[in-house]
C-alpha cells in the first residue's frame, strides 16, 4: 500500500494498539451523520491524522435526553463501560474514550467492522463456538449492570470476536439488569471468568474508573462481583421480566 494512504489501526483481539487509541484521542473529527434508530444524538464519524484514519460513534453529551433515573453524562459510562471490560481483560467493549468534538465534549468509540445482519438471537443458534464469548457478555453485564442489551448490540467484529456497544444505560446502584442474553441461565461459570471476577472484587476498582462512578455506583458494582463469584453460576430470572425493549 503506498504510504501516503489513509489505513485504519489495527485492532488486535479487541485490545487496541496504542496508536489507535492515540487517533481517537488526537485526530481531526468529521461526522459523517447520525446513527439511525439512536433515542439519543449519536453520530458516526471520521478520525483523521496525517497518515492514519478510523471511524468512531461519537455520543455528545449535549445530545442526551434527560431520564428519571441516571443522571446526565451517559456518554462518561460508556467510557466506564471500557474501563470495566479492560480492568478484567474480557475486550469485550470496543476502545472508548471522552474527548471534545464538533457538538461538545462525549464519547468516541471505535466503530466495529461487522455483519450488522448477526445480533445474539443469530449468533446464538448459529454459532455454538461463541458461546463462551456471549456468556462472557453476560456474565459482564451482570456486573455492570446494563439495564438495556438488546441482541443488535452484541456484534461479531471481523476479527471474530463479540464486542458489546450502546453500554451508557449501566452502573446503576440499584439493581436494574435488563439483557436478552439469558440462554445461559444456571450453567456453571467457567473458571477463567470466575477467576477475574474474584480478582476484581478484591481489588477494586481502578481509578480511572471509580472517578467516572459516585460511591453507591462502586460499592455496588464489587457486591455484584463477589454474588456471581459466591453463586458459581450463571444467573437466571425468575420474574421473566428482565428483558430489554425491543429486544432487537
Amino acid at each position: 500500500m503506498p504510504a501516503h494512504e489513509l489505513t485504519a489501526p489495527r485492532v488486535v483481539h479487541g485490545r487496541p494498539d496504542g496508536a489507535a487509541l492515540r487517533l481517537l484521542e488526537c485526530g481531526e473529527v468529521e461526522i459523517e451523520g447520525r446513527m439511525p434508530w439512536s433515542s439519543n444524538a449519536t453520530f458516526l464519524t471520521t478520525v483523521r491524522s496525517s497518515d492514519a484514519e478510523c471511524r468512531a460513534v461519537y455520543k455528545p453529551g449535549r445530545g442526551e435526553r434527560p431520564l428519571w433515573d441516571f443522571p446526565s453524562g451517559l456518554y462518561r459510562r460508556e467510557l466506564a463501560a471500557y474501563l470495566l471490560s479492560e480492568a478484567l481483560g474480557w475486550g469485550l467493549v470496543p476502545p472508548t474514550l471522552i474527548r471534545e468534538g464538533p457538538l461538545g465534549e462525549g464519547s468516541f468509540q471505535l466503530f466495529i467492522e461487522a455483519d450488522f445482519e448477526q445480533h445474539y438471537f443469530t449468533l446464538y443458534e448459529q454459532r455454538p463456538d461463541l458461546h463462551p464469548q456471549l456468556l462472557a457478555m453476560g456474565a459482564y453485564d451482570v456486573l455492570a449492570n446494563n439495564t438495556d442489551r438488546k441482541s443488535g448490540h452484541c456484534l461479531l467484529g471481523v476479527d471474530g470476536n463479540i464486542y458489546g456497544i450502546d453500554n451508557g444505560l449501566s452502573f446503576h446502584a440499584e439493581f436494574k439488569l435488563r439483557t436478552v442474553i439469558w440462554d445461559f441461565a444456571g450453567e456453571p461459570l467457567p473458571s477463567e471468568l470466575a477467576d477475574d471476577l474474584a480478582e476484581f472484587a478484591e481489588a477494586g476498582l481502578p481509578d480511572r474508573l471509580a472517578r467516572l462512578l459516585d460511591p453507591f455506583e462502586r460499592d455496588a458494582v464489587r457486591t455484584r462481583a463477589r454474588a456471581v463469584v459466591s453463586e458459581g453460576r450463571f444467573p437466571h430470572d425468575p420474574s421473566g421480566r428482565r428483558f430489554p425493549w425491543p429486544l432487537v
